[in-house]
């Protein structure tokens, strides 16, 4: 089992990560709502300002609160780094490249003008909401999703395999039924009809006029209804575990998705915080 850093027992870096990383506590909880608000207002800024209308008047505001902004979240980011004991594998995670993301820009626009308007990326940080809301659990949840949706991949690629020769078999048969002068003017267009009316989108720019196309037209609805359901049942038939998780973060590696009487990481084996 790996040993814990020794700069890890300083008080203030504990402190730190307590506030930075753990939604659990009061101080965590404080903190992680006052990023997802900063962020709002600096993304409904980098919004505003592509605005011409407001961009005359108020360019000099909203250069001056991107900056704000951005130093802001440069500070944020070097204090998640400094206050865990594997910085390099927090800044490798999904959560680490957004960050990074979200400040980069403003300094890429010194080099390229039009570069800051990417700080939209910012957004991406709102997904953090999961772990104030107590919703971290769905985010595990969303794993076992991916899971099931890989396990059960070969399935899926044959029904939609088998999806195909249909869509291709309806709209052959549809363009020998109603012909181009019904609007039918190519199996293709024909396929195009048969997709539209199988997923039940159904947008009208063409449709059949004779009894047997409509009789045709009928099945293919009735078949899209239960060719939408059955993803779904293969999908769900692999989902069969599910597992209740915190918003603990690891001191060492920032993991997080623990089980409640944790006291590793299961990732890198470090002790966790009590």
């Amino acid at each position: 089992m790996p040993e814990q850093r020794p700069q890890l027992n300083n008080p203030i870096r504990q402190r730190l990560h307590e506030i930075i990383f753990e939604a659990d506590t009061q101080a965590g909880k404080r903190f992680d709502l006052l990023l997802i608000v900063s962020i709002v207002f600096s993304v409904v800024v980098v919004m505003l300002d592509s605005v011409a209308e407001l961009q005359v008047p108020y360019g000099k505001i909203f250069y001056r609160l991107e900056w704000f902004f951005t130093l802001l979240f440069t500070v944020e980011y070097l204090l998640r780094l400094s206050c865990i004991g594997r910085p390099l594998k927090y800044a490798g995670s999904f959560y680490g490249v957004v960050d990074l993301l979200s400040i980069a820009p403003t300094y890429l626009s010194l080099l390229l003008p039009g570069g800051k308007y990417l700080l939209v990326i910012r957004i991406l940080r709102l997904l953090r909401v999961f772990r104030v809301l107590k919703l971290v659990q769905y985010v595990g949840e969303a794993n076992y999703l991916k899971r099931a949706l890989h396990a059960s991949r070969r399935k899926i690629q044959v029904f939609l395999l088998f999806v195909v020769l249909l869509m291709v078999l309806f709209g052959s048969v549809m363009y020998l039924v109603e012909g181009p002068e019904h609007g039918f003017t190519s199996i293709p267009r024909s396929i195009y009809w048969a997709i539209v009316t199988m997923t039940t989108v159904g947008y009208g720019d063409i449709s059949p006029q004779t009894d047997l196309g409509q009789a045709l037209a009928s099945l293919v609805m009735i078949l899209g209804y239960g060719i939408i359901a059955i993803p779904t049942g293969i999908v769900t038939a692999e989902l069969t575990v599910f597992q209740q998780l915190t918003t603990q973060s690891c001191p060492q590696c920032s993991a997080e998705g623990h089980a409640p009487d944790a006291n590793h990481c299961k990732y890198c084996g470090a002790k966790l915080n009590p």
